[in-house]
């Protein structure tokens, strides 16, 4: 879907400039690259900083960056939660954790590379999975 703010009183959706859609790419792809960069413990930290930088700018970014931080925030509560069951069972939790921690890489990278092709097209992605917290 094409980014659509306000379409309740009939008027037409905004057309995204080529600066919103490279704001939005950065927005989805920041996030698996700071994940890679720190081990997996931040990937929400370049969709937030997309979010501050451009949610007085422009709604379409500001919906992509609130989306993927959001999206991110509640995959890394996941991760958190395991590694505290790893803990808690004295490693004998990884039996369960690799498989999951490797679930959530590729979904991770799944969803951020699919929400990339569709800032690409100037179309903001709906992220599953959302603790909504930004908005």
């Amino acid at each position: 879907m094409t980014y659509q703010p306000d379409r309740a009183h009939g008027a037409p959706a905004p057309s995204v400039s080529s600066e919103e859609r490279s704001m939005m790419m950065i927005a989805h792809l920041s996030a698996p690259a700071a994940m890679l960069l720190s081990a997996g413990w931040l990937p929400f930290l370049g969709p937030l900083l997309v979010w501050l930088f451009y949610k007085d700018r422009s709604p379409a970014v500001r919906t992509a960056a609130a989306g993927a931080f959001n999206f991110n925030i509640s995959l890394t509560i996941v991760s958190v939660l395991t590694w505290i069951s790893v803990f808690l069972t004295l490693f004998i939790g990884l039996i369960w954790a690799i498989p999951i921690w490797i679930v959530l890489f590729v979904v991770q990278l799944w969803v951020h590379i699919k929400g990339a092709v569709k800032a690409s097209h100037g179309e903001v992605y709906d992220y599953p999975f959302q603790i909504r917290i930004l908005s």
